[in-house]
């Protein structure tokens, strides 16, 4: 009987396996981390975020990619699940979606069949080469499960070090048998080509207007919202595709404000209305230089806005306006230096003359251009 235990315990004979044991399992610190994150039940009480109480609990629940999420739902259902690689901006869905795989696969056993580690986790060579190659190397006997594969999540991918990833690369070639990783990324050029090669890549892409949408008149309903049309408009148009930041707008307004409509929302985000938009606009074509500038100033000051946000909100005006193309072509090339330049920092009243003055320009353009 002694031995048959030994030979059970050491089953893939590297003294790695073992049934019921701490080995196969993520060290203690962790096992909170990974059960919290893929937990069925979304947390109760008011003071829950929404991106969490609402997060898809199967992949049926993913908002959108309905493309990426019935192959991944059909390569799991065939038991043919690759190592992936998903990529793509913020509030997509690509946590989500692998989350959901994990339930699939692993039922009530996840937390003793997943490692997830993400940016806020220590992940350079030595977690690569202790934490997570002890996980893989491992074989676990999880009787409940649907699948003995493990799955190991590295989540923001793209911030481990070079040394780790290239380390990475033959602990995925050696424990593919029975573990497989699901790399996540909003940058996959910040991925090494060796890494990428050995998985199966998909990219989320923003999502759809129609999808955030839907999605947000779903938790609308369930918290009982009084949100108005144009109020619902604005959180889609603020959003850009991205559904963490639509649902962190949406509890943020309704913090502030019983109803929600398109001011609550711009006022809230400390974005400029589209109606001060199109008054900067008038001044910037209409106005002298002067009284432009002292306009837009103390309404920037009045309002608390930040001239990044005017400079991208009226780029996106001057493309609906009608105006010859190669006067449009020189003002967005200039808006899209004044921009370059804020993001570093530099004097706002500078860049707010440098914003009229290229209005200017243009003005002269189209003038000559009538002549």
């Amino acid at each position: 009987m002694a031995t048959e235990a030994v030979s059970l315990m050491d089953i893939d004979g590297d003294g790695g396996g073992d049934i019921d044991g701490d080995h196969g399992r993520p060290p203690k610190s962790d096992r909170g981390k990974g059960a919290a994150a893929v937990s069925g039940a979304p947390p109760d009480g008011k003071a829950t975020p929404w991106v969490e109480k609402y997060r898809p609990q199967s992949l049926a629940d993913v908002a959108a990619h309905r493309d990426i999420v019935d192959t991944i739902d059909r390569l799991t259902n065939e038991n043919r699940l690759p190592h992936l690689l998903l990529y793509g901006p913020p509030g997509t869905g690509k946590t989500s979606t692998i989350l959901a795989v994990a339930r699939k696969l692993y039922g009530a056993q996840y937390h003793n069949m997943i490692l997830e580690l993400n940016a806020s986790d220590d992940r350079g060579i030595d977690v690569v080469r202790q934490q997570i190659q002890d996980f893989a190397s491992t074989q676990s006997f999880s009787f409940g499960a649907k699948s003995s594969v493990k799955l190991v999540l590295l989540d923001e991918a793209d911030a481990m070090t070079k040394d780790a990833q290239f380390a990475l690369r033959r602990v995925i070639e050696k424990y593919t048998k029975h573990t497989r990783f699901a790399l996540i990324c909003n940058h996959v050029n910040k991925i090494i080509p060796a890494l990428q090669s050995r998985c199966t890549r998909f990219r989320f892409a923003p999502l759809d207007r129609i999808h955030v949408a839907d999605r947000l008149k779903h938790v609308i309903a369930a918290e009982g919202l009084d949100v108005t049309g144009s109020g619902l408009e604005a959180l889609v148009r603020l959003s850009n595709g991205d559904m963490r930041k639509a649902l962190n707008i949406l509890q943020s307004t309704h913090m502030a404000s019983q109803q929600i409509t398109d001011e609550a929302v711009y006022l809230c985000t400390g974005n400029p209305l589209p109606k001060d938009i199109e008054q900067i606009s008038y001044w910037l074509l209409n106005e002298s230089f002067a009284t432009s500038l002292k306009r837009i100033a103390d309404m920037k000051t009045r309002k608390g806005l930040a001239l990044l946000d005017i400079v991208r909100e009226v780029t996106m005006f001057v493309f609906k306006i009608k105006m010859p193309s190669d006067v449009r072509v020189q003002l967005i090339n200039d808006l899209a230096d004044i921009e370059y330049r804020l993001s570093f920092g530099c004097n706002d009243k500078l860049q707010l003359g440098s914003l009229i003055a290229s209005f200017t320009h243009a003005r002269a353009a189209l003038v000559a251009a009538v002549k």
